[in-house]
């Protein structure tokens, strides 16, 4: 292991990193409002899945790489399945807040004024309160298997690797997506602020977005 060896596997992590950074900014859209203790858990998700699956490819090149390539041929419709499936539920989530926003009062009724319907300062004041819900770990899960499982594919790439360079790529890859997805839900809660009103509609057509891209571009280019 030398310099070479550190700025190659920097690379490498930028390259695979570069999916999850983009779930990340749309992660941060649909919450604006997230504690660094919260981005902090959320990304290391990521990075721990950066981390796992060159090893999972590295261990599988060398006892089973037939079963690897079968494999591979799946990567991207299980990512565009995912994918597709967590930004369809985000837009779903973000169109019934946005009409909970707009319908929800207090006294579970509409106070009619005039020719316009308004709810009493209660219920904006509800409403305005409502935060956005938490990544269940389900999600995180899914959205972590979906933003690495192309670098399964990785264990080709560093199976002349021992098991102690093996180990030590995928750890400089996993830091390198931590940074990158950090840095990408800090830049997501800014764009959030701006969209605040429709942050998870916004969120889930991002994530739509790079499904499309990982299948069309493994599949269709």
């Amino acid at each position: 292991m030398n310099l070479i060896f550190i700025i190659a596997s920097i690379l490498l992590g930028v390259g695979l990193a570069m999916d999850a950074f983009a779930i990340s900014i749309a992660n941060g859209i649909s919450r604006p409002d997230a504690k660094c203790r919260y981005v902090m858990k959320v990304t290391a998700v990521y990075a721990f899945f950066q981390f796992a699956m060159p090893m999972i490819g590295w261990v599988m090149v060398h006892e089973a790489a037939k079963a690897l390539g079968a494999f591979n041929k799946l990567v991207p419709w299980i990512a565009l399945v995912l994918l597709a499936f967590l930004g369809g539920r985000m837009i779903l989530e973000g169109v019934r807040c946005g009409k909970s926003r707009a319908d929800v009062c207090s006294d579970g009724g509409i106070v009619k004024n005039s020719n316009a319907e308004v709810c009493s300062k209660a219920a904006v004041s509800k409403a305005s309160e409502t935060q956005p819900a938490e990544l269940t770990g389900m999600t995180l899960f899914m959205q972590g298997v979906a933003t690495s499982i192309d670098a399964l594919s990785t264990g080709f790439t560093i199976s002349s690797y021992d098991a102690e360079a093996a180990i030590v790529c995928s750890s400089i890859i996993a830091a390198v997506t931590w940074i990158m997805c950090f840095i990408g839900m800090r830049i997501g809660a800014k764009v959030g602020e701006l969209f605040s009103a429709h942050a998870a509609i916004v969120g889930g057509v991002i994530l739509v977005i790079i499904g499309i891209e990982v299948f069309a571009k493994d599949v269709l280019l």
